[in-house]
Formats: structure tokens, sequence, C-alpha cells
């Protein structure tokens, strides 16, 4: 009886303590922002202690008034004058223009960018793994093939922020009808939280 308690306990906390573990993280590195401000402007020296979730406060703010600059005639062209001297940074030129084109990718809403959920054989032909197609491969790519190929990002598990990025036949892959979010719940937790998909083929691929 004791053990059920307990094991009862845990599945009520450990979720809990996790989600408040990560928010605290993320509120913490957000409240550095807080140095941006000159020190007599910082609560410390206007309250006498530090006010947790300030600096959150302060990144969304920041956040929000560069995206109204950037939207209007004039945060334009700063922009252009900005990425015009980035550019004649040979290292910090590649840094740069890799990781916008990422978040481009990401946050434009436009392109693939994880559009589409699928298996894959990975490691090997007999295991099947989830991936997200990313998008198609360059021409110099795709020449190395006679068949199409497209492009997967497979997550790890639990942390699907990792993973290995494939080229793999087209004809190779499974499209599964989930979402996003229902394929990363479903990695993240190990296999335990089962999405609810509409319809999906992977015993067909199976049975191939």
């Amino acid at each position: 009886m004791l053990k059920r308690y307990f094991l009862t306990g845990l599945l009520v906390l450990v979720p809990l303590a996790i989600t408040v573990w990560v928010l605290a993280t993320l509120i913490g590195l957000m409240d550095q922002s807080l140095l941006l401000l000159p020190p007599s402007w910082r609560p410390e020296s206007r309250f006498g202690f530090s006010v947790p979730g300030m600096g959150a406060v302060l990144t969304v703010l920041i956040v929000l008034i560069t995206g109204i600059l950037a939207t209007n005639f004039f945060g334009k062209r700063l922009i252009l004058f900005w990425e015009g001297l980035l550019a004649r940074v040979p290292v910090v030129k590649s840094i740069y223009y890799s990781v916008k084109q990422v978040s481009d990718t990401l946050f434009s809403g436009t392109g693939e960018h994880f559009g589409k959920v699928l298996l894959v054989p990975y490691p090997h032909q007999g295991a099947l793994s989830i991936a997200f197609q990313t998008g198609t491969p360059t021409p110099q790519v795709a020449q190395h093939s006679d068949e199409e190929l497209v492009s997967v990002f497979i997550p790890t598990a639990p942390s699907p922020v990792n993973g290995f990025f494939f080229f793999v036949k087209k004809s190779d892959t499974v499209e599964l009808d989930i979402s996003v979010d229902e394929a990363l719940k479903y990695i993240v937790s190990m296999g335990v939280v089962v999405p609810t998909p509409k319809d999906i083929q992977a015993a067909n691929y199976v049975g191939d």
C-alpha cells in the first residue's frame, strides 16, 4: 500500500518539479537581459533585492520592439545596413547567415520546416525511427542517387533537440498522419505518450 502511495506521489510531483525547473531555467536565462541596463536601473539598486522575472519581461519587450522596428521602412534599412557590415567579416558572416537561414525557416511560416512526420529505416533496415522532413536535397546531392531523396532530421529520445540529419530515399519513408507536436511528445516520453493519428500506415511499410 505504501509503495502505491509513493508511486502515485511520484507521478504527481515529478512532472510538476520538471515543469518548475524548466520554467525557472528559462526565466533565469531571460533575466540575464537585465545586464543590458545601467546598474542604477536594475531591481537590486531600485528595491534592494532581485526580482525574478523582470528580465523575462524586459526580453519580451525587446523582442516586440525589435519586431515593430523591423517592419517599418527605416527599420528595414537599418537591418540591411547591419547585415551589410556583418557580411564583411568572414567568420561572423558564416555563423550569422547559417543561423538566420534556420530561424527564417522555423519562424517565418514558409518552407517545409518539419512539415511532415515520417517513419524512416534507422539505424538499420530492420528498425524504424520517427523523423521530420526538412526539405529536399540540392541538385549536387540528388544527382548521386537514382531515386528521389528527401532531407530528414531524426531526433534522439528523450531530448529531441539533438539528432541526426540524413538524406533518405523517399520510397523508403512512410508519412504519418500525426502533428509535429504529437510526434515530439511521443519522442520525449520514449513511447509512453502514444499519439492519436487518423491513419498510420506503418503496418503496410513493415509488410512490404
